[in-house]
């Protein structure tokens, strides 16, 4: 069965912030949803995108699909730091279960900041 309280974006956000290395290179922060204007880059901001029940026994769900879009923003200055970051994040993720399924560079014309979109998911028991 399931753990009823199991919160993913608390593991989530303590893991990013743990590990040592991205603590140093994200001098922005992490942030769900969005950051303030005032941030500095590099700066990675993280989504739920999707939270499922599954495996259902008995009409209970006995897990949850959990899957988070991690954004890694970065401008002129930056740049060149966010394949290092890029790559942490994905070792990080997949060493607390996560596996990727998604990863686009991006570029936002209008305000010259690169932005890095990696997907993942997680099955929670």
């Amino acid at each position: 069965m399931m753990e009823a309280n199991f919160d993913a974006k608390k593991e989530l956000l303590s893991t990013l912030e743990g590990n040592p290395l991205l603590s140093e290179w994200v001098k922005g922060g992490f942030h769900n949803l969005f950051a303030p204007d005032s941030i500095i880059y590099p700066r990675v901001i993280y989504q739920e995108i999707r939270n499922s029940d599954s495996d259902y026994a008995d009409n209970e769900p006995q897990s949850a699909i959990v899957g988070y879009q991690i954004s890694i923003y970065c401008d002129q200055q930056t740049i060149s730091s966010q394949t290092k970051i890029a790559k942490e994040i994905d070792k990080t993720l997949k060493s607390i279960g996560y596996y990727r399924y998604d990863s686009q560079d991006l570029y936002e014309k209008e305000d010259n900041i690169s932005h890095k979109v990696m997907r993942y998911e997680k099955k929670f028991m």
